[in-house]
């Protein structure tokens, strides 16, 4: 009998990693091509607290610990008229142009296990080829979650940001 309680109570616990684990890995990649140098888009998205001078959705960006550009530095954001969240800088590097990162969990958006990566590369027509990639999973483990809860609508709520951001970095690196 013991082995029995003891086989659904493991069941019981375990079933809301499984229901999680399940879900599919979900990953968005957005490219911009912009007409300026490598070095003066780089100045805009290098700075890892400097998000809400080029990317429109976000209301602050701030570095709560660590420096700026050191791996460990975490950043609290503020969406505007939405939730504050914070990410971590994993990878950094200026010479290559590239940074990676993460968020803290739990998160008030509806992802999880988000990882993310910028880079700023030179393209052939002497500008900037930007790739901005992420991967995260939708927190809602139901079968049927509500719309924004959704693989298509969390994938679209990161799409989105990505495009408006990107969007916003090519009009202001290009003026």
């Amino acid at each position: 009998m013991k082995k029995v309680a003891r086989a659904i109570l493991g069941a019981l616990l375990l079933a809301p990693i499984v229901g999680f684990a399940a879900q599919p890995i979900l990953t968005v990649v957005e490219i911009v091509e912009i007409k300026a140098t490598p070095a003066d888009v780089w100045a805009k998205v290098g700075k890892f607290d400097g998000l809400i001078n080029w990317c429109p959705p976000f209301a602050k960006s701030d570095i709560v610990a660590g420096k700026d550009g050191m791996i460990g530095a975490k950043r609290s954001l503020t969406i505007k008229d939405g939730p504050t969240f914070q990410e971590n800088l994993l990878a950094f590097d200026p010479v290559a142009m590239t940074y990676s990162y993460d968020i803290d969990e739990p998160s008030p958006l509806p992802i999880m296990a988000y990882f993310s990566s910028m880079a700023a590369k030179p393209n052939a027509s002497g500008g900037t080829t930007v790739v901005w990639q992420g991967s995260f999973k939708r927190r809602n483990s139901a079968d049927n979650p509500p719309e924004g809860e959704s693989d298509a609508g969390v994938t679209g709520f990161i799409t989105g940001a990505y495009k408006a951001c990107l969007g916003n970095l090519k009009t202001i690196s290009e003026k």
